[in-house]
């Protein structure tokens, strides 16, 4: 009897699963963080992510990453992304992107545990890589904030949605 009513909801819940995975929902398709060298984010130091994209159909969302901890001195990030496209030799600036971490009170606006505070920042269309063929693309991030090296800071990441039609 008890497995005719698991079997009962199971089923049922497995279909709702499939439906909703298949309909405009979602998905991480790359996601990586870098931790940044003691702790301590150097203007020269920019994390490089490589990602591959196959559907040029799809839409794509991007995401700063971004972990620190109680001690960062700013309550906004200033940086910039460059970009390398499928056969490209060199990268190319985006434009200049100011990320605000605290409201105007000074509350951290991320998730934070113990300290630490990770905040996953949607990025402007604007300012995002255009992904409009297949193939490898390279990003790195650059901080342009003033104060070199930029205390605090752990991790450094990207993550990309997909976003499926």
């Amino acid at each position: 009897m008890k497995s005719r009513v698991i079997k009962a909801f199971v089923f049922p819940l497995m279909i709702a699963v499939s439906m909703l995975s298949s309909c405009g929902m979602k998905t991480a398709y790359y996601q990586k963080q870098v931790p940044v060298p003691s702790a301590a984010w150097a203007a020269k130091f920019m994390p490089e992510f490589k990602l591959e994209i196959k559907d040029t159909t799809a839409n794509h969302y991007c995401f700063l990453l971004f972990r620190h901890d109680e001690a960062y001195p700013n309550s906004n990030l200033w940086l910039r992304l460059k970009i390398k496209g499928p056969g490209e030799k060199t990268f190319k600036d985006g434009p200049k992107l100011e990320v605000p971490l605290a409201d105007a009170s000074g509350v951290w606006q991320g998730k934070g545990m113990g300290g630490i505070w990770e905040h996953k920042i949607f990025m402007d269309p604007k300012a995002m890589p255009q992904f409009k063929q297949p193939g490898i693309y390279e990003i790195r991030i650059e901080q342009l904030m003033r104060m070199d090296p930029l205390p605090s800071v752990l991790n450094v990441g990207l993550m990309v949605e997909e976003i499926k039609k």
